[in-house]
């Protein structure tokens, strides 16, 4: 190892970020950064949703205004940020931490990120366009979906279904590129269980983008032709059956909720023990558990179906199947339970959101379990108490998951330190702002308030105040995030190879690493990861590096 393969990355200039890269760390950053553009973008519109519902009378927006909103706001957030964000992460994590020099497809990944604005494009522009997908959901249901008239391609509905399919397309290239470097480029000595456990639930993410996706994807393409071309996959007076379609669109769409989460669980599990400073409890049930999640994950679709008129025993079989999933989940959140417990925990800006965001997925997994029966979910079906549950999932878990990711490892990729005052207030807003908007979903869905409506009785109107409040919290929010990042990568502190004193591959690479991270010079892994207070080097001449290393901090 020589202190020319371990010199930092030269100033480049910000056009590369415009450019068709193939470096997947400014492929990575790209992602990011086009993501929290439409999280802007969603977030804007949840704000005028929850303005109109701030009174009982619709009195901001027309009603079918409204549901369009709706349709945009779900779909943006979830085809356009938190699939895209976590494609960044993927491409800035998975490399430098199996000490890959890109990905296996370059390309392909170039490919797969350049389509991410093409129908981003098409999805916003649904909604400008006549018979868009206001009345048809975020799901665009037939036989709902399918009343614009045949021939009449220029339509929002189709506008919204061909985003949809392309967004599977980008994903499935995705999803090929990330399975395929994690199995084949891994370091020298880099088992399966030396691998980090992010990369461990990236690659049972994928693989489960890789099963499911191609059946939304397929379905995308049948309604497609259903509303183009005259064809009756769905079309009941054609012999089609409408339910079809729920199956292909719940086959993937409930296993996207662990697309979502499994690297958010891999990041909580990189970060529980870099500031708590002791090892991953149960490394190895964490890594396997991930696998488990996949094979239930795809065994529970039907559980979105119970009021579709599915037999009793398909009910009592996915009732079963989606309660099974609590167990290989419980067994994470006890390893991050027992990697906290008696350590010394640092109260930093990313841990701060690690733990809210663990707080929140305990709270989202107990609505979940009680989702799973069948009364009950019968008897909260399309009320405000699911869309509570999902979002504590998704916003209160994941988002704040990406958040601490994007903290912690910014230092890495900018060479730059983030200012842990401004870092601290975003948590607290988020947090706060989080939990006062959807907490107040739960007792409104129980007491019977249906989602996708503008107006309702006055009864609701004391819980719709405090989410529709919590909700600009949550608006103001992002305010300090957007200042910390632009100020602190153009301006900020110079960051040493490893503020955190971390262990991984990752922390061995100047900071921000070269184009082809280790290029010739990849140290061998000798040990797993994650062990803090050990004294036990992850690599060969670990300790020639890391002098190698502090030497160039001292020097730049």
């Amino acid at each position: 190892m020589t202190s020319t393969a371990l010199s930092p990355e030269p100033p480049a200039s910000w056009r590369r970020y415009f450019g068709f890269s193939t470096d997947a760390k400014v492929i990575g950053i790209q992602y990011i950064v086009v993501a929290f553009f439409f999280f802007l973008v969603g977030g804007l519109l949840a704000m005028i949703m929850r303005g109109e519902l701030i009174t009982p009378e619709a009195d901001l927006v027309d009603r079918t205004v409204y549901n369009g909103l709706y349709t945009m706001h779900g779909t943006i957030m979830l085809f356009l940020f938190i699939f895209p964000v976590l494609n960044g992460l993927n491409n800035l994590l998975i490399p430098t931490m199996i000490g890959a020099p890109d990905m296996a497809f370059p390309r392909l990944n170039t490919a797969a990120f350049w389509l991410v604005p093409v129908f981003g494009i098409l999805l916003i522009a649904s909604f400008f366009v006549p018979s868009g997908p206001a009345t048809s959901g975020w799901w665009s249901y037939p036989p709902v979906s399918l009343q614009n008239p045949l021939g009449h391609l220029i339509n929002g509905e189709f506008l919204w279904v061909l985003a949809v399919a392309l967004s599977g397309v980008s994903s499935i290239m995705g999803a090929v590129n990330f399975v395929t470097t994690i199995l084949r480029m891994r370091a020298p000595g880099m088992g399966f269980f030396r691998m980090p456990v992010f990369c461990w639930t990236a690659l049972a993410a994928q693989t489960l983008q890789l099963i499911g996706l191609p059946a939304l994807t397929g379905g995308a393409v049948m309604l497609l032709m259903d509303l183009s071309v005259g064809t009756s996959f769905y079309r009941p007076e054609g012999g089609g059956d409408p339910v079809l379609y729920q199956h292909f669109f719940w086959f993937y769409s409930h296993p996207a909720v662990y697309v979502i989460i499994l690297p958010v669980f891999g990041i909580f599990s990189e970060l529980f023990p870099v500031y708590s400073r002791k090892p991953l409890f149960g490394y190895v049930y964490v890594c396997l558990a991930s696998f488990i999640i996949v094979g239930l994950g795809l065994i529970v679709w039907v559980h979105h179906m119970f009021p579709s008129g599915v037999t009793q025993w398909m009910r009592n079989l996915f009732m079963v199947t989606t309660m099974l999933i609590a167990v290989p989940t419980g067994v994470k959140v006890f390893a991050w339970l027992g990697t906290l417990w008696r350590g010394k925990i640092r109260l930093t800006t990313p841990m701060l959101f690690c733990l809210g965001g663990l707080f929140n997925f305990v709270f989202a997994g107990i609505t979940g379990i009680m989702l799973a029966t069948v009364p009950i979910d019968i008897h909260v079906s399309n009320t405000y108490f699911v869309v509570g549950h999902f979002h504590y999932v998704i916003y209160g878990a994941a988002v704040m998951g990406v958040f601490a990711a994007i903290y912690h490892w910014f230092p890495k990729f900018t060479g730059r330190m983030p200012y842990e005052g401004l870092g601290k207030l975003h948590f607290v807003l988020t947090f706060i702002g989080a939990n006062l908007n959807f907490l107040p979903m739960h007792p409104l869905g129980l007491m019977g308030m249906p989602r996708r409506v503008s107006s309702y009785d006055p009864e609701f109107a004391f819980w719709n105040v405090l989410a529709s409040l919590g909700a600009f919290l949550l608006g103001v929010s992002i305010i300090p995030f957007l200042l910390n990042m632009i100020s602190s990568w153009a301006r900020g502190p110079r960051a040493p190879h490893n503020p955190w004193n971390a262990i991984g591959l990752e922390w061995l690479l100047p900071s921000p690493p070269a184009e082809d991270n280790f290029g010739e010079h990849v140290p061998t892994v000798i040990s797993r990861p994650y062990g803090y207070g050990t004294g036990e080097p992850l690599v060969e001449h670990q300790a020639e590096i890391e002098r190698t290393l502090t030497l160039q901090d001292a020097n730049r």
